[in-house]
């Protein structure tokens, strides 16, 4: 279908918005409010489906042309979404270069597993499309360097899905902790105490009809088809294995340690690292440890984040107080909070919504500030990037640091629950080759990520 033509019947009459003007960082296709921009979904799992139609719902002019994903009923579950929800239905690709290849679509929003996330970005960048990535950007340090390489010599725009970096709340409590009220910050501390239970490895299956197993692999190494790393219908056991994904802490204490980085204003690499871990609640033969406790020396202070499926009793912050900006959890029992302990006062901070309050002697409040979950700010700040060429709140670069947070403890625990030392500026292990082999991973013939990108 010609871009005109489908255009016409993707948008409904929608009219533009207005928009302040900011700098422009990245020139190249930059649109005006009046231009229609046109988006992939590479990835058709619920997150990936849900997010895209909201981007579209919440920004106007933003239509979807193409859904991509080598699973044939995700993929059919997401075109019958966008049809019930935008009214239009977009066309299926099992093939993702066919994507790139097609002039039409201006931006793809990636939302593979992770393992997919760094090379679909760069094939992206490449071709010439502006980037929407689903966290954790990247399954080691090397991907998070090309990543950023790739952004920067193509000038395109990558927004990584780091949503709290468009928390309104977020930006207060970073202005309150600049002000100097929270005083000198000495210690903090992320939690990820999710729940869990025991996790148990399947057989081998023959691979399901209506999948693409290779092509899902992908960089991965060929294994045989396992029902227990992926599934046809729900999001599958992926993330208990080193070669899809970080595990725990990635899957969520990304999200925690990344508005943690925020709040204070962004420090860079920890000059050291110590990392614990194991299956010992649970006792469960998966790779990825059901518990970890890692340890930053950020030199003036030290982060710790603790993570894992071990603790039942802990909750997330229930949606209500996420969806109401005058509410707050239960910080005792919270499970994805960070607390930031300056000399002046404590201050605990919400993922995902919950604002953030300072407490004093005897439990004194000091001062807070109520925010919500900001999927739809994230998504405004993406398009807005699009319309605009301003650098995204998300941008690669503090993502790749964030990111990085997850693998130096992953690796931490990977050689032996070891501190290690860590050169920022080389983004290399100090005198330990066996973790330095972890900062970079091999990948399969056609699915490698170059030197020379």
């Amino acid at each position: 279908m010609e871009r005109r033509n489908f255009i016409e019947k993707a948008g409904f009459g929608i009219t533009g918005i207005s928009l302040g003007i900011t700098p422009v960082l990245f020139a190249s296709g930059v649109k005006g409010a009046n231009d229609k921009i046109v988006l992939a979904l590479i990835g058709a799992g619920g997150r990936g489906t849900g997010a895209i139609i909201n981007c579209c719902k919440v920004n106007a002019n933003v239509v979807i042309k193409t859904v991509c994903d080598v699973n044939d009923i995700k993929a059919g579950k997401a075109i019958q979404a966008i049809e019930k929800e935008l009214g239009y239905t977009p066309k299926h690709s099992r093939n993702m270069k066919e994507v790139y290849d097609d002039k039409d679509i201006d931006a793809v929003w990636i939302a593979t597993p992770e393992h997919w996330h760094a090379l679909a970005t760069i094939w992206a960048c490449q071709a010439g499309k502006d980037v929407y990535v689903e966290k954790n950007p990247t399954i080691n340090i090397r991907e998070g360097q090309k990543m950023i390489e790739a952004s920067q010599k193509y000038k395109r725009i990558v927004q990584v899905g780091f949503q709290n970096r468009s928390a309104p709340y977020g930006f207060s409590a970073r202005e309150y902790i600049k002000s100097g009220k929270l005083g000198q910050i000495v210690h903090v501390k992320s939690y990820n105490m999710l729940g869990g239970s025991k996790w148990m490895a399947r057989p081998d299956a023959q691979i399901p009809s209506g999948l693409d197993w290779d092509q899902w692999l992908g960089p991965a190494p060929y294994v045989p088809y396992n029902p227990g790393i992926h599934d046809m219908q729900e999001r599958g056991g992926w993330g208990n294995f080193w070669a899809y994904s970080g595990g725990h802490m990635a899957d969520d204490a990304s999200h925690v340690l990344d508005l943690a980085r925020m709040v204070l204003d962004d420090p860079g690499h920890p000059k050291s690292i110590y990392g614990w871990g194991g299956n010992n609640a649970w006792n469960s033969n998966r790779e990825v440890p059901e518990i970890q406790s890692v340890t930053y020396d950020f030199e003036k202070f030290a982060l710790t984040c603790v993570s894992g499926n071990a603790t039942n009793y802990m909750k997330k912050t229930p949606v209500n107080i996420r969806m109401d900006p005058t509410l707050f959890p239960d910080w005792r029992t919270n499970a994805t909070r960070t607390e930031i302990y300056g000399t002046e006062g404590l201050m605990y901070l919400g993922r995902h919504g919950g604002g953030w309050q300072v407490k004093g002697e005897d439990s004194i409040l000091i001062a807070q500030g109520g925010g919500i979950f900001p999927d739809k700010d994230h998504q405004l700040d993406f398009i807005e990037s699009l319309r605009t060429g301003k650098k995204p709140n998300g941008s690669v670069e503090q993502a790749h640091l964030s990111a990085s947070l997850i693998h130096l403890g992953n690796i931490a625990y990977r050689v032996g629950n070891k501190q290690l030392r860590f050169d920022p500026e080389k983004e290399r292990f100090i005198g330990n080759d066996e973790a330095n082999k972890l900062l970079s991973t091999t990948y399969r013939e056609g699915y490698k990520i170059p030197e020379e990108i």
